[in-house]
């Protein structure tokens, strides 16, 4: 064997040596993770409501090993910190199994604000997002995905619905006089905070 490939297996062996510890709480929390995701990626033709039967089952198991873990044991944190992140997730978890053509995960839309983001900064010069892009974001995103695929007539541009539209103008507005109130505090924070005091302390007119 190499004198560069025994050297590294030393390195190897003795790193096991000291984690030898840790690896039963690794292998048991990789077995109930696993059987887990499983669950979820299930390839039969499974109702969402019979994915959640088996998934709770499935959560029911890492609930009785984190309860058997050691109180402060890193096994007990870390299956801990699944199943609360598993809960915040669990309201739009299933819906995949019931509708058709529904990614079971977000990757390619969270890749699709990753090109944004990308052709934003290269188009200004930025190095993070403009604030354009965080104001009107809702509008400026789904504007530039959409044209992307293919040209828009000035007739598809007219809004239909001129409700729905003047709301969506109305919400960018009152993103931007945030952002505006946000600069003035940080611009001048005694006269912004004096002011709110004025108006707040000012006598209100009699009736």
């Amino acid at each position: 064997m190499p004198k560069e490939l025994t050297k590294l297996k030393g390195i190897v062996d003795k790193g096991l040596e000291r984690t030898a510890a840790l690896w039963p709480d690794v292998r048991v929390g990789f077995d109930l993770i696993h059987r887990a995701a499983h669950e979820l990626g299930d390839k039969r033709a499974s109702s969402g409501r019979g994915v959640r039967r088996r998934y709770k089952a499935a959560l029911g198991g890492v609930r009785v090993a984190a309860a058997r873990a050691a109180p402060r044991s890193d096994l007990r944190k870390g299956l801990e910190h699944f199943l609360k992140v598993t809960a915040s997730y669990e309201p739009g978890l299933f819906h995949c199994y019931d509708v058709p053509g529904l990614p079971r995960t977000n990757n390619d839309l969270e890749q699709l604000f990753g090109s944004t983001r990308h052709h934003e900064r290269r188009c200004t010069g930025r190095k993070a997002a403009s604030p354009g892009l965080v104001l009107r974001g809702s509008v400026r995103v789904l504007a530039g995905l959409g044209t992307r695929g293919r040209r828009f007539s000035g007739g598809e541009l007219a809004p239909a619905d001129p409700q729905a539209w003047r709301a969506v103008r109305a919400a960018l507005e009152r993103r931007r006089e945030a952002r505006v109130l946000r600069c003035r505090f940080r611009r001048n924070p005694a006269q912004y905070l004096q002011q709110l005091e004025a108006k707040l302390l000012k006598p209100a007119l009699p009736s």
